[in-house]
């Protein structure tokens, strides 16, 4: 739909009051709180510092806090740039930012402890507004007002200043988030006429061959412009001496360069940039900044965004008794809609993993795929609430899949790169989850080819030592190679869902035998998940409680030992049944942890963590609905309502973990809601215990469905009965059919344990 037709729709309920986009920004949460539209191109955002990746060669822990960019306890900002993740636990981006200052022109940041030796300004929460699509705040050392707002692919920023001679609009080619020394490989200026400027920036960061091309406006022209080239250590030779590089150049590149355009400005005047980006040219990057924002109308861009905003934050109509949870669900949606990211232009151009020219023909393609976060709870969401989004990032990872040197579809991209990012390979769990739920816009067949294509690619994470030997050897993959082991078996089960949906039953026979593969890597001797050497034998020195290269990622063997999402009833079983399981799993909610084992994980606080259950890592989010699977499914309920009151709170602070491109929050809708997608590659959704009062799911197909908690309460916690469609469902699950076909779902909440005798 495009920008214009959405303007002119009738105009919905204002959903965005309930949306802040400075929870999580404090902390670990790693949001950001700048402007941008439903799966933006562009993340239009203050950057509160530049921290170097590494310091005298050796990482600097520093970093971590800075995935998104900005922390709010930081005091100043150093500009606003076009790009960036959210919740993420690694990061690259920021390009491209643009400050304004006036007075002397400085082309360093300065510190933030003296922010007065650069182009950084102090700033204030009080006079910072945060809202989707939306951003302001005054930028003190200099007394100018700036606001920031988006489309798709443009930012638009105006900026109020003093009456001076001397105001100037900077644009730092060499900040980037996570910079390290050699990050910047390339970056080129070109200054079209006295208001447009194109370029582009080539870097090597996370992601190693990323090119980002822009174009750039004003609303006046600039009296001069000019840059420092800090990367110039020699005169300039041959073409380059015929220019003066420092003022008013026609072009300039360099590996380090900072641009400026002067102005005179009146009292309370403001300057208007449009800054437009292309993965693919200049020319399309000025054919988008033209074609999504042809005036200068800030207010009426902004309200165009709002308006999308709003459209898209109304597909989830809820009523909680607590204005605070319902800030704390709209945000949540909010977040949840914020990625994967648009990467193409408007005329449906974008640069592919093999750095070549394509073209989306039918689809919208995407980038931003944090799988091994999103594959649990964001895309089983988006398969309810934006399916065609969906199948549409589903053509995306098939069009990565076909590019990919590997014929591999991706693990974490971004921008036409493959980051290889954490295990598994999870783009079959979304594949299997949209096929297994009907949510099919692709070709099935060719589909299931890349899935096992995938799978069988010996040299990709010890995959050939797990199809020889039947798990991932530590030896061979050390200190992840059981959770690496536990997500290849479930993935296998997934593309298993898939063949047999297809009738490709070779295919079903080899991947349902691979995914029993969980169970090679199970000690019953001492009842946990081990690590495992190439000669069969467990590895003898081994802590159950330590994250320390014991064979897992991002936990330990005590939560990763419940991590057998397509099997749990054979997992109960294993571990001895529902006499040793239960207390197994309340355990991880009363333990105590050591402190080594937070000496041991940069990205955990103690907030973030309920004894040993640790929300803010992803393997956890499905660990609260395993009581469904025991003779005491009350337990889930319980636990969940106090998961989503002390992990979510609607603060800066209020997030419990990395967000992690949306499934922190996924989570939150799903279980606010009173269900889970404990299983993706399946039809379940696990219930649990509804936080909402009331909530109505509207559709793509037409229809609605409802839900509903009858006396519902803070101490209302457990389900007396669930009625679906007026009828007593005697299930502690619902089907996607249920949902798909409409109706409602009602949970009558009590302030006791149920016992699954008197629910049935």
């Amino acid at each position: 739909m495009s920008l214009m037709a959405s303007w002119a729709q009738k105009k919905t309920a204002n959903w965005i009051q309930y949306v802040n986009p400075l929870i999580g920004t404090e902390k670990m949460g790693h949001t950001y709180p700048g402007a941008t539209v439903p799966f933006g191109a562009v993340q239009l955002s203050p950057d509160t510092d530049t921290i170097p990746y590494a310091v005298n060669g050796k990482y600097n822990p520093d970093v971590y806090k800075y995935c998104a960019g900005y922390q709010y306890t930081d005091p100043t900002i150093v500009g606003f740039s076009h790009t960036h993740f959210s919740g993420t636990g690694h990061s690259d981006l920021g390009d491209f930012l643009i400050m304004p200052t006036v007075g002397n022109l400085q082309l360093n940041p300065g510190t933030a402890a003296a922010p007065e030796t650069g182009y950084r300004s102090r700033f204030s929460h009080q006079t910072e507004v945060a809202e989707p699509n939306y951003y302001k705040v005054k930028l003190e050392d200099d007394n100018i007002l700036a606001e920031l707002t988006t489309t798709t692919r443009v930012g638009f920023h105006q900026y109020t200043f003093p009456k001076t001679d001397q105001a100037h609009i900077i644009l730092d080619l060499m900040h980037g988030i996570y910079n390290y020394d050699d990050k910047n490989a390339w970056t080129y200026l070109r200054i079209e006429n006295d208001t447009l400027v194109t370029g582009y920036r080539q870097t090597i960061g996370w992601a190693r061959t990323r090119t980002v091309y822009f174009a750039m406006t004003f609303s006046k022209p600039f009296v001069s412009y000019g840059n420092n080239d800090f990367s110039a250590k020699q005169p300039y030779r041959g073409f380059w001496g015929r220019f003066d590089q420092r003022h008013n150049f026609p072009e300039i590149a360099g590996k380090q360069l900072r641009a400026y355009f002067n102005f005179k400005t009146e009292e309370g005047e403001a300057i208007k940039v449009k800054f437009a980006l292309s993965p693919v040219s200049t020319a399309n990057a000025l054919e988008n900044l033209r074609r999504e924002i042809p005036n200068w109308n800030f207010n009426q861009v902004k309200q165009q965004g709002q308006d999308l905003w709003n459209m898209e934050l109304g597909k989830v109509d809820v009523k909680l008794a607590d204005k605070g949870d319902m800030i704390n669900f709209y945000t949540a949606l909010y977040h949840s809609f914020l990625s994967p990211t648009v990467y193409m232009d408007v005329n449906g151009d974008y640069k592919g993993l093999d750095q070549n020219r394509h073209q989306a023909k039918g689809f919208t393609n995407y980038t931003t795929f944090s799988l091994w976060d999103t594959y649990r709870a964001l895309h089983p969401l988006f398969n309810i609430v934006q399916p065609k989004r969906n199948r549409d990032m589903i053509q995306s990872m098939l069009a990565h899949q076909e590019q990919s040197a590997e014929h591999m579809l991706p693990i974490w991209s971004h921008y036409a790169n493959e980051n290889w990012c954490m295990s598994g390979y999870h783009s079959v769990s979304v594949i299997a989850d949209a096929a297994i739920k009907g949510n099919v816009g692709y070709d099935l067949s060719k589909a299931l080819d890349a899935c096992v294509q995938t799978a069988r690619t010996n040299y990709f994470d010890a995959l050939g030592e797990y199809r020889r030997l039947g798990y991932v050897p530590e030896d061979k993959r050390r200190g992840i190679s059981v959770s690496t082991t536990l997500e290849f078996a479930y993935d296998d089960w997934c593309i298993a869902q898939l063949a047999k949906k297809l009738k490709r039953n070779d295919i079903y026979d080899e991947f349902i035998k691979r995914s029993a593969n969980w169970r090679n890597v199970y000690d019953s001797s001492i009842g946990y998940m081990r690590p495992k050497l190439s000669d069969g034998s467990f590895r003898k020195e081994f802590d159950v409680l330590s994250t320390n290269n014991q064979g897992f990622i991002e936990g330990n063997a005590w939560n990763f030992s419940l991590y057998v999402p397509h099997d749990p009833k054979g997992l109960i079983n294993a571990m001895g049944g529902n006499e040793r399981f239960i207390p197994h799993l309340d355990s991880l909610f009363t333990m105590h942890l050591p402190d080594q084992f937070f000496e041991e994980t940069e990205d955990i606080t103690r907030d973030g963590i309920i004894g040993n259950y640790v929300h803010g890592n992803e393997p956890s989010h499905h660990v609260a609905y395993l009581y469904n699977f025991t003779n005491q499914p009350w337990k889930t309920q319980e636990r969940v309502r106090m998961i989503l009151k002390k992990q979510y709170r609607p603060a800066p602070d209020g997030l419990g973990g990395n967000d992690d491109c949306g499934q922190m929050s996924a989570w939150y809708i799903f279980s606010s809601m009173g269900f889970y997608p404990v299983t993706p590659g399946s039809d379940q959704y696990q219930l649990g215990s509804p936080a909402v009062s009331q909530a109505t799911i509207k559709l793509e197909n037409g229809k609605t469905f409802s839900i509903q908690a009858i006396n519902q309460s803070e101490k209302n916690v457990y389900v007396e009965k669930v009625l679906l469609n007026g009828k007593p469902l005697n299930r502690t699950y619902l089907t996607h059919t249920d949902l798909m076909n409409g109706g409602s779902l009602v949970f009558y909440m009590s302030p006791s344990p149920v016992t699954l005798a008197k629910v049935k």
